[in-house]
């Protein structure tokens, strides 16, 4: 064999031994993350995403429930600590407010929404006979004074237009007052990668992790009581994790969200460290949380025995529902884990399949480690003397 053979040889089987694992084209998870990503639920109406998870949790659990609120409760296991795993199911979103005389409807918006997000953005109304198609508008630039064409329309001057010439059409689709909204932004494979475009990634993603998770700890075991709660209503204040711990009353907390990425150009590098691609993170620091120091040392000491890239990131402006978990039954060491996600709170984001991937293997390494006595020390305040 020449040698410039026997060199290109070499690289390329150097280069399949260290290359990240791909996962195959249209499997079972990307079709799961698929789903769940196209499924609306804006706050308070998650019924198609509660659909999917008990769909998918109940033929893993031992049990399964629901609280006042309507999150998901599967338990795995009778004995031991009792862990609370969490996602919450809703999206950002809105409802239909008013109907004009002209046929336009006026929103309110749920849950943290930027402006620039939402002129000229199509939707999609929930209505009594089905979905029905709308687009937020945007004044053209023809008219616009020159002073204002680099202003952001706030959103109470924003309507949806169905295509309807008066409010009895409007009437007539189906839609009307209280029904909700949400971004009209289906799922694709980006180019061939293993990059995922969609809506509501926070926190679908952390959806998908829960049931991937139960499903590999359903044949595996563990020794605990684990609790996977789907959770409703976080956009709009953490509300449903404050009831499902509620019922869990969990000896420790671990909320899987959807994270937020400083790598695409003109960000200030201290927003975010989040890096797409680069493993799942932890949040050591948020506005609504600080995580156990011990749970969150349990977490890097895990991602590093199994070779799993953790990035360490800490991020003003942001809430989630380890906050409502630690303040639950006297208190609760938690941490939050997240999948980076590009462009969160907006129609568009992206996720790489990798980091997923990374996410599921960290969370049930973590979850066979947390034994009685481990669990014990995490709730162990007691001064060293």
């Amino acid at each position: 064999m020449k040698s410039s053979h026997l060199l290109a040889l070499l690289a390329a089987v150097t280069a399949a031994s260290v290359a990240p694992a791909r996962a195959a084209p249209g499997d079972r998870t990307e079709a799961l993350l698929r789903e769940l990503s196209d499924a609306p639920g804006p706050p308070g109406f998650e019924e198609d995403v509660r659909r999917i998870m008990v769909r998918e949790m109940k033929p893993l659990a031992d049990q399964l429930s629901y609280d006042g609120m309507g999150s998901v409760i599967a338990r795995q296991g009778s004995s031991g600590p009792r862990i609370m795993l969490d996602a919450h199911m809703d999206e950002l979103g809105g409802v239909v407010r008013r109907t004009t005389k002209a046929g336009f409807l006026s929103m309110q918006m749920l849950g943290g929404w930027l402006d620039q997000a939402l002129p000229d953005q199509r939707w999609i109304i929930i209505g009594s006979k089905g979905p029905v198609r709308a687009v937020t508008g945007i004044r053209d630039i023809h008219v616009v004074p020159a002073e204002e064409r680099t202003k952001v329309f706030p959103r109470d001057s924003l309507y949806l237009d169905v295509g309807a010439h008066s409010d009895a059409e409007v009437a007539a689709m189906g839609i009307g007052p209280g029904d909700p909204v949400v971004p009209d932004s289906p799922f694709e494979v980006l180019n061939g990668t293993q990059r995922y475009l969609g809506k509501a990634w926070d926190d679908r993603v952390g959806c998908a992790v829960l049931i991937e998770a139960m499903r590999r700890l359903k044949a595996s075991g563990h020794p605990n009581q684990i609790f996977f709660a789907a959770t409703t209503q976080e956009e709009v204040g953490l509300r449903g994790a404050h009831s499902a711990a509620d019922v869990i009353k969990p000896d420790i907390g671990v909320a899987i969200e959807g994270g937020i990425t400083g790598d695409s150009p003109g960000r200030n590098p201290e927003e975010t460290q989040g890096v797409l691609g680069a493993g799942p993170g932890i949040f050591l620091y948020d506005s609504s949380a600080l995580p156990n120091r011990r749970l969150a040392a349990l977490t890097r000491d895990t991602a590093r025995a199994k070779g799993i890239p953790l990035q360490l990131d800490l991020v003003q402006g942001y809430g989630d529902d380890s906050s409502e978990i630690q303040k639950s039954t006297g208190g609760a060491p938690t941490v939050n884990l997240v999948v980076p996600a590009r462009y969160t709170h907006a129609h568009n984001g992206i996720i790489d399949r990798a980091d997923f991937d990374g996410m599921v293997d960290l969370v049930v390494a973590m979850l066979q480690k947390l034994d009685a006595a481990t669990v014990a020390r995490m709730r162990d305040f007691t001064p060293e003397k």
